[in-house]
């Protein structure tokens, strides 16, 4: 597995522009919200519990984010578990296929368009597992406005900009 620093300096290789990381404040939580709508509307029981897919991802997603670690997967927890919940409230909405793909297609406008900012591609285009590192990049980032793990945000912007001259060399050859 690699390790927390490798996959967030990855991410915010392709993430430096200030216009780009707030587009994706908006983005993904909008994009978290409608994927956990979709995916609780899948509901099943097991061995007399009644859960849905949605139910059953998150704990897959928080045992990874955890397995990185601990701290800031609590953190991630805190803050994304509630907008999961709040979109599980919404299976009963009478169309929560189409309100689903709405948000969707809405988030993923904001995150295009921040990319236009950027001038660079998402990092999902090169590595899937991004999808998954986006939102703990937000939480990341939202603990580095507040002061918290600064030696981890040296080092992943250390390795960022790194990175992102990698990029940039590669792409004018």
């Amino acid at each position: 597995m690699k390790s927390l620093e490798h996959l967030l300096s990855t991410y915010k290789s392709v993430h430096l522009n200030k216009q780009n990381i707030a587009t994706h404040f908006i983005g993904i939580p909008l994009i978290l919200w409608s994927v956990a709508l979709l995916f609780a509307t899948l509901s099943f029981t097991v061995v007399g519990i009644d859960t849905n897919v949605m139910q059953v991802l998150a704990v897959v997603i928080f045992t990874y984010y955890l397995l990185l670690d601990v701290k800031l997967g609590l953190i991630a927890i805190l803050l994304i578990a509630p907008i999961w919940f709040h979109a599980q409230s919404f299976v009963a909405h009478q169309s929560p296929y189409l309100l689903a793909i709405g948000v969707f297609v809405i988030g993923w406008l904001f995150q295009f368009i921040g990319h236009f900012f950027e001038k660079a591609k998402p990092a999902f285009f090169d590595d899937l597992k991004q999808l998954l590192i986006g939102p703990l990049f937000l939480v990341a980032e939202l603990c580095f406005l507040i002061g918290l793990f600064s030696q981890l945000e040296q080092q992943i912007s250390k390795e960022a900009l790194k990175l992102r001259a990698a990029i940039n060399s590669d792409l004018k050859n």
